[in-house]
């Protein structure tokens, strides 16, 4: 057998991570940097020494899981959900519900949970609840203490900083309660087909996709569709986009940010 193939098998057993869904390169390329820094020469070594070694069995999660974000990555679409999507919401809805799938590390629902909070104050009689999941037990208890060094919030502006985040003597920040209670944070396997809510006003899942085949990517737009409620929202990556199968789905809002809307 391949030793690539034998080694994918192995890691949806112990990893529970199903490599199937990824595209081979990504794969690899994570692979390739758990080899280097256990100094294993091919893939047959690396497959060996992550049988004897069973604490690398989380590292290489971590490593095929990983996801670099930051509060309010690409600026543009977040001031368009402020400007925009929450206040349509809001005229609309007297409870909005988000679900930001593949939150990693928390950065990107605590962002959205500022701007509630921000939208709460000028509309005391909305309520806003964010769903945010992930397939990472270890990144989502990172997401859940809230506490990010000051590279994290390089898009954050001081007075939402002094306002949203209590700082520490070591230079970390911690997300204040009233930001932390507009988000439930829980694990999800995007992959089970199974929603994590239904009748969702906005869901969110932007830099994810990117490593799925086509046609996981085409069942995660299926999806969100089922997901979301009518007229709801789906926010993309700004270098993801819909295949011709499931682009029906859905109908442009803002194409430049790559914000759509459920088709009816």
């Amino acid at each position: 057998m391949d030793a690539f193939i034998s080694l994918q098998r192995s890691i949806e057993r112990l990893v529970k991570f199903k490599c199937s869904n990824y595209k081979e390169d990504y794969i690899k390329r994570r692979i390739l940097s758990r080899m280097r820094l256990t100094n294993t020469a091919d893939y047959e070594a690396y497959h060996k020494y992550l049988l004897a070694n069973p604490q690398e069995i989380d590292l290489l999660r971590n490593a095929l899981t990983i996801n670099v974000t930051r509060f309010f990555r690409d600026p543009e679409v977040f001031e368009v959900v402020r400007r925009e999507v929450l206040p349509d919401l809001a005229r609309r809805r007297g409870s909005i519900r988000i679900w930001c799938a593949g939150c990693a590390t928390g950065e990107e629902p605590y962002s959205i949970a500022i701007l509630a909070h921000e939208l709460t104050a000028l509309h005391r009689d909305v309520s806003v609840t964010i769903y945010a999941t992930d397939i990472d037990a270890v990144v989502l208890q990172k997401a859940m203490t809230g506490i990010y060094d000051r590279k994290a919030l390089e898009n954050v502006d001081e007075r939402h900083i002094r306002k949203h985040f209590t700082s520490h003597d070591d230079g970390t920040f911690e997300v204040r309660p009233h930001i932390r209670d507009l988000v439930k944070f829980r694990q999800h396997d995007l992959m089970s087909g199974i929603p994590i809510a239904r009748y969702l006003d906005v869901v969110t899942c932007r830099n994810v996709t990117i490593y799925f085949t086509e046609k996981q990517k085409n069942e995660l737009a299926r999806l969100f569709h089922s997901a979301l409620g009518i007229d709801g929202y789906y926010i993309m990556g700004k270098t993801e986009y819909l295949a011709r199968e499931v682009e029906h789905l859905f109908v442009p809002y803002n194409v430049a940010q790559k914000i759509l809307r459920k088709a009816a």
